[in-house]
């Protein structure tokens, strides 16, 4: 009887979703069908109110890792990793939807763009983004990951990287997990090392942004590049 209950739930859950997409989906709603497709026979409501109540809030859920998931009842492996997927699979969705649309021409446009690389990252990473002479993105590097606080940035893997990728110019990109997109003196510091070695190869760093949440600064347009090129 409890699994026809559940197996007639399932399906007036998934056939709203086809009809009507998630926009009228409670956050716990979401959980529970994504929960459909890694716990087969069982009631995952409960399971979706204890991931949000343990987390705070369904970004938290996603932004989890799957051994802190796992650590909540009623989470296998199979759905930690299910659920980690998805703000990896948002970053990629978003980063690739915005390579494709923009040419990174300006401060706007490039902020929007390299605001989608940090989403759900919870440790400091730094990107070397490779353009093409017309601005178009050839490829983002995700080049030094570190911890919560920092991550360490060498000259020389830049270097390799735009020749790697024949870049003609690129946008240096990091983000501070801690909330503030004031550049530490150590960014400063590191982004002239950059700007020296670049030059040595003929390489122009167009811009270096710091990116916290929705928030974001530019060096070029606030000065703190010898010649911004956006």
């Amino acid at each position: 009887m409890n699994e026809n209950i559940h197996e007639g739930h399932r399906r007036r859950l998934k056939r709203r979703f086809v009809e009507e997409g998630l926009d009228s989906f409670e956050d716990h709603q979401v959980l529970e069908l994504l929960l459909f497709f890694s716990i087969p026979r069982k009631d995952t409501n409960e399971i979706a109110h204890k991931l949000i109540s343990t987390f705070g809030s369904i970004s938290n859920v996603f932004e989890a890792h799957p051994k802190d998931l796992q650590k909540v009842e009623g989470v296998g492996e199979n759905s930690a990793i299910l659920i980690s997927l998805i703000s990896q699979i948002a970053r990629r969705y978003l980063t690739d939807k915005t390579k494709k649309t923009f040419q990174l021409k300006n401060v706007e446009v490039a902020a929007e763009y390299i605001k989608s690389l940090f989403v759900g990252r919870k440790n400091e990473v730094f990107y070397v983004i490779c353009l093409d002479t017309q601005l178009n993105v050839i490829h983002s590097v995700p080049l030094f990951e570190g911890t919560v606080k920092e991550a360490v940035v060498y000259p020389r893997k830049v270097i390799e990287c735009v020749l790697r990728y024949n870049a003609s110019s690129v946008i240096l990109a990091h983000n501070h997990p801690g909330g503030s997109v004031k550049p530490s003196m150590d960014d400063i510091r590191t982004t002239q090392k950059i700007i020296n070695a670049l030059s040595t190869i003929s390489v122009t760093v167009n811009d270096h942004f710091i990116v916290a949440g929705d928030k974001y600064y530019s060096f070029a347009q606030n000065g703190m590049l010898p010649q911004p090129q956006i």
